[in-house]
This record gives C-alpha cells, sequence and structure tokens, in this order.
C-alpha cells in the first residue's frame, strides 16, 4: 500500500520513527532522492522534506491502526 506522507521538520522525523518502531512490518518512505526505511532514523535524515513523499507498507497488513497514530502526517485527499 501507499500513501502520501507529508515531513516538515526533524520533529516530524522523530514521530514518525517512534510510531513506525512500534510495528513489526517493513515500512518505508519512498521520495525522489532516495528512500529509506521509516524505521530507521539515520536514514529518514537522507530524505529531502521539501519533495513528495509517500509511506510504502505490505499490502497484506492490517494499516488501520498505523495510519490512525500517523493521521496528522498522512496527505488524504
Amino acid at each position: 500500500m501507499i500513501t502520501p506522507i507529508k515531513v516538515r521538520d526533524v520533529k516530524d522525523i522523530e514521530q514518525i520513527n517512534h510510531i513506525v518502531s512500534r510495528y513489526d512490518f517493513d515500512i518505508w518512505i519512498h521520495g525522489k532522492s532516495g528512500m529509506a526505511d521509516a524505521k530507521s532514523i539515520l536514514g529518514l535524515f537522507v530524505l529531502k522534506l521539501n519533495e513528495p513523499l509517500t509511506l510504502v507498507i505490505p499490502d497484506d497488513v492490517n494499516h488501520k491502526k498505523l495510519f490512525k497514530e500517523l493521521e496528522p502526517f498522512l496527505v488524504i485527499g
């Protein structure tokens, strides 16, 4: 599953990393500058925050709880 995500600053990176680290499935963030394992705080700092980013998770996982926690960062609509 792929959904747009908005990361504005370092605080957002830290919050997203803290949330996704509690899940046992792979969670990635992709952008034009590359892709990063969302559970890797150092990996997330590789991404440019001023570009469109997408959250990528496996299609076969229940994403409802994750999306509820990440709601402030998801771009819906």
